[in-house]
């Protein structure tokens, strides 16, 4: 599963911690309900215990963080039954494979696929159904996309493929998911009306991160360092608003599902320039997981989704 970017920002946001599990509940509770298919309160805060270092969290931060992992496995649940309908078949025996290699793997690292699983807070079934899932849709993709639109996509987002990387530094106003028109639009004013005052040269950014970003960056003057295109969990508005600034420019006000951001790069480091050839493998990859965004933003539009997490 990868973690959404708000559940990455969240993280920042509370620095170094962990889930705490509450006293267990008498019986297992429904976390949500998808189309009809259940994710249940244990699968969520197993997620949570393997995912976050032993830090407790209060009551009111783990609400929060349950939902974000909620997030990404309802996600999961509805590319899983997409899949099940129109994914090609995957042989057994292949994931027998990429489990036996990747059993190998880690005993060359010490480690046992016990201790994967354990780790990572997985079942054997639940490994081998993520990589029958992953499977899937790269057959799925694969089946769909011509060369001609992967050389395209190739060429769309070079700077990934180059790993070129730029340091960012953002100042960014939270926007809870449920806000009001008018509390969105007062935030974006406010921001608006910062930038404005930066790009006048009457305040310095560092010094406007530090008065008003609400990120754990805020106080260090809103650095988060270098970032790729594309790294897995950054919010793609965000990362595509960075990657057109050059070096001392201020972006625009930038609407994530985190809030509103404005962003300056302070420095670009330009990679090494690759080929589509060369990055072939990578391309379908990536194109891969935009693909499933895009796919599963269709798929929420169109589900039965109930959300009972506490």
């Amino acid at each position: 599963m990868r973690l959404s970017f708000t559940l990455s920002l969240t993280a920042l946001a509370f620095g170094t911690f962990a889930f705490s599990q509450p006293p267990a509940p008498p019986k297992d509770s429904v976390a949500a309900t998808v189309n009809g298919e259940k994710i249940m309160l244990s699968e969520v805060d197993a997620v949570l215990r393997a995912t976050l270092p032993l830090t407790p969290l209060n009551a009111a931060q783990q609400r929060q963080m349950r939902t974000e992992v909620l997030t990404d496995l309802v996600d999961d649940v509805l590319l899983r039954q997409y899949l099940r309908k129109y994914g090609p078949k995957v042989d057994p025996s292949e994931i027998d494979s990429q489990l036996k290699a990747f059993g190998e793997k880690l005993k060359q690292e010490g480690k046992s696929l016990a201790d994967f699983y354990k780790q990572t807070g997985q079942t054997e079934a639940q490994v081998r159904e993520s990589w029958l899932i992953a499977m899937q849709l790269t057959g799925y993709v694969k089946s769909l996309a011509t060369e001609e639109q992967l050389k395209a996509y190739f060429a769309a987002n070079k700077d990934h493929f180059d790993r070129v990387q730029v340091k960012v530094r953002h100042i960014v106003l939270r926007v809870r998911k449920n806000a009001t028109p008018v509390e969105r639009a007062a935030a974006k004013e406010k921001l608006e009306a910062i930038r404005s005052e930066i790009a006048a040269g009457k305040l310095d950014f560092a010094m406007a991160a530090r008065k008003h970003s609400q990120c754990p960056s805020g106080p260090t003057g809103g650095g988060i360092g270098f970032i790729f295109r594309k790294n897995g969990f950054m919010d793609e508005a965000f990362s595509k608003a960075a990657f057109a600034l050059k070096p001392g420019e201020l972006s625009g006000v930038v609407e994530t599902e985190f809030g509103f951001h404005i962003l300056q790069v302070t420095d670009r480091k330009p990679g090494t320039p690759t080929t589509y050839d060369k990055s072939a493998t990578d391309v379908l990859d990536t194109y891969s997981d935009d693909f499933r965004v895009e796919l599963i933003a269709k798929l929420r539009k169109q589900a039965q989704i109930a959300i009972t997490v506490p």
